[in-house]
């Protein structure tokens, strides 16, 4: 099946400008970071700030290319039992695309500052999304329960 799927390109539409050289593993919320797209994509920014939070999504550039085992425990906690990579929301992954629910805090021409985006100075932005209440949340959504007994 893996010769049947198409390849993909994708590009950068701006990128993540902030303090932060090394990926932290927590403490990601009260960071401020600037995204800043690229200056022909301006106009596409256009009432994006009547909204209070974006969805981010960003290729994670500095993780290391290794294979993946198909199977881990979440978050490294091996007290969690063993899933399915899919079933976490690990950075290492077959594609390296991140995704972040942030506060936009404004939007000054092509710079958009947001809080609480989880990536690193340098990280390539591939696409912005308003986030919409009543579609991106999930009303009757449930999680296993190694999620919720931590």
């Amino acid at each position: 099946m893996a010769n049947e799927l198409p390849d993909m390109t994708l590009k950068a539409i701006g990128i993540v400008r902030n303090k932060i050289k090394q990926p932290l593993r927590h403490g990601w919320r009260e960071i401020v970071s600037d995204i800043v797209i690229d200056a022909s994509l301006t106009e596409a920014l256009d009432s994006l700030d009547e909204f209070s939070h974006i969805i981010v999504l960003y290729w994670l550039h500095q993780l290391p290319a290794k294979k993946l085992s198909l199977k881990v425990h979440p978050m490294g906690k091996p007290e969690l039992p063993l899933v399915g990579r899919f079933a976490t929301r690990s950075p290492s992954r077959p594609n390296q695309l991140g995704q972040a629910t942030v506060r936009l805090l404004e939007r000054q021409g092509n710079v958009l500052k947001v809080k609480g985006l989880d990536a690193i100075d340098g990280t390539p932005v591939v696409d912005i999304k308003p986030y919409l209440p009543g579609y991106d949340s999930a009303i009757d959504a449930k999680v296993p329960p190694w999620m919720t007994n931590r």
